[in-house]
């Protein structure tokens, strides 16, 4: 079991000792380690899980636009969209194995049949607040602990949802370290109250069960990255609490990158069930464990996942897909990602598992190339790219393959916007990478919610071009006046601290940011007692 020692060891130690190496064995071995416990345990629930709730929550701080109602939040909705197809080859090469090609055609199996109590959803005016009597239980009734922790933890939340909607009204509060301020938010005064209140308040209770390699473990070193050091972070985190009645969201250490390496077996007739299984198996061996599942429907626990497969695999279990808390990198919208319940969460490529190199970059007035890109044929927008540009234009550098004598990060160094496509999916390491080196990320995507877009506002450090404008790029990036080109360049610069990824945590990096996501989303909550 992990403890303080292993935390203090994970803290001090490189990537190795964050990441536990990956184990390799034959599938059949594999999936009888994984499956056999979660199956025995699994037929347990139809005995003794309880077939009706006697909570309820109330969702929707939002507005029916997607805009939080604590005014000054905007979560990203339908706009930009950003991807990488390089998918095969990176899994096989973080993995030492298993080479993956196309999606199993197969929807979601239903979770055994569960009798539910409704859910009630309420716009942000009309929601039920802790403070008056909608929610306070008749006198006759005598208030359980369980039931009393609750209502101290909503009240707690009630309390910072004030805070944050007072904050338009004050100056500046102090802060040591950095005070968020700028056109990169949608609301600076907002955000930084918010994440104060999260610093103060939020605690994340990871469930115990389940074994690694698929549960508590990650890959780190791959574009993938992201899991595996949120799940190394976050149980070594002061965030963490040991105390699940003391916890704001519960947190479902599952790696989907993991199942897939370790599960997927492509030469099957359904090639989904396995992996869906695990997960199903995963959160009816919680339901029947804690109370804190069926009580929410799941809306307060979140899953991360950064594999292109996550969305599909949360549809293991309907509440999961429907009420959890989705952080995906994978934030399409077309595809069933709801900006004001899930988490968009950046795409990181960390080769060899570390930051160090990566960042830093040349001034704009030292950068004598217009616009690059270079990367393989995925998806339908790249063709279209690399038929009007490759090896066209020498201010417009765009290759399918980059040639022997050029370096990818010097490129990018020496570009003013770097130019950040779709693949087969949204998400891509392309933005991040081009954040950390100083290049300006031009966005040319369709249903994608940007990450932490409901603090950050992407328009004024990015670039957004519809598919139609690919053959005009040239000219429509011409046209941005240097002074314009030199503002974004800067605000770049400054935004870059949100996305940096550190051993140890510092505030306002990846991981926190990733956390005050999450924080939002469980602001948008009210969970309450059934009296009656």
């Amino acid at each position: 079991m992990r403890n303080k020692d292993l935390c203090s060891v994970m803290m001090e130690s490189s990537k190795n000792r964050l990441c536990l190496c990956w184990k390799t064995s034959s599938y059949s071995t594999r999936l009888s380690v994984i499956l056999l416990p979660l199956v025995l345990v699994s037929g347990l629930v139809a005995l003794f899980c309880a077939k009706s709730s006697s909570w309820m929550f109330v969702r929707n701080y939002y507005d029916s636009s997607g805009t939080i109602l604590l005014k000054g939040f905007v979560p990203g909705g339908e706009g930009i969209e950003t991807g990488d197809g390089e998918r095969a080859e990176v899994l096989s090469r973080d993995h030492n194995s298993l080479s993956i090609s196309g999606v199993p055609p197969e929807t979601a199996q239903p979770l055994h049949d569960k009798e539910e109590k409704p859910l009630s959803t309420e716009t942000r005016s009309q929601a039920v607040t802790l403070f008056n009597n909608t929610l306070a239980p008749p006198s006759s009734v005598r208030i359980s602990r369980n039931i009393s922790n609750l209502l101290r933890v909503e009240a707690m939340l009630q309390q910072a949802r004030a805070a944050i909607r007072n904050a338009g009204n004050n100056n500046h509060t102090e802060d040591t370290d950095y005070i968020p301020d700028g056109p990169i938010y949608r609301n600076a005064l907002l955000f930084h109250r918010s994440y104060l209140e999260m610093e103060k308040k939020l605690k994340v209770f990871v469930y115990e069960e389940g074994e690694q390699p698929i549960f508590h473990n990650g890959p780190c070193g791959s574009i993938y990255s992201i899991e595996g050091n949120f799940m190394s972070k976050i149980e070594c985190s002061r965030f963490r609490t040991r105390n699940p009645e003391n916890a704001l969201v519960f947190f479902l250490p599952f790696s989907v990158a993991s199942i897939v390496h370790f599960i997927y077996q492509k030469n099957i007739p359904d090639q989904w069930q396995p992996m869906k299984q695990t997960v199903r198996d995963y959160v009816d061996l919680l339901a029947v464990k804690y109370p804190y599942w069926n009580r929410s429907s799941g809306s307060d626990h979140f899953m991360l996942a950064c594999h292109d497969w996550g969305p599909e695999l949360s549809k293991s279990v309907p509440e999961l897909f429907k009420n959890s808390i989705r952080a995906l990198c994978n934030a399409n919208t077309s595809e069933g990602f709801q900006p004001s319940k899930d988490v968009s969460i950046p795409e990181i490529n960390l080769v060899g598992g570390v930051m160090p190199g990566l960042l830093g970059s040349p001034a704009p007035w030292k950068r004598p190339i217009l616009v690059f890109f270079a990367g393989g044929l995925h998806g339908p927008i790249r063709p279209i790219l690399l038929d009007h540009w490759e090896n066209k234009d020498p201010d417009v550098q765009v290759h399918k393959y980059l040639p022997k004598n050029m370096s990818y990060f010097s490129m990018m160094r020496q570009s003013k916007y770097c130019i950040c496509p779709s693949g087969y999916e949204v998400a891509s390491p392309r933005m991040v990478e081009a954040l950390y080196m100083g290049c300006v990320p031009v966005l040319i995507k369709d249903h994608y919610a940007p990450p932490f877009g409901d603090v950050l506002n992407w328009k004024s450090f990015s670039v957004e071009i519809s598919t139609d404008e690919i053959p005009n790029m040239k000219k429509i990036l011409q046209a941005i006046p240097m002074r314009r080109y030199v503002r974004m360049h800067k605000r770049g610069v400054q935004v870059r601290r949100h996305f940096e990824v550190n051993l140890v945590p510092q505030r306002y990096d990846v991981f926190h940011m990733t956390l005050h996501s999450i924080w939002l989303r469980r602001l948008n909550i009210l969970l309450h007692q059934e009296w009656g």
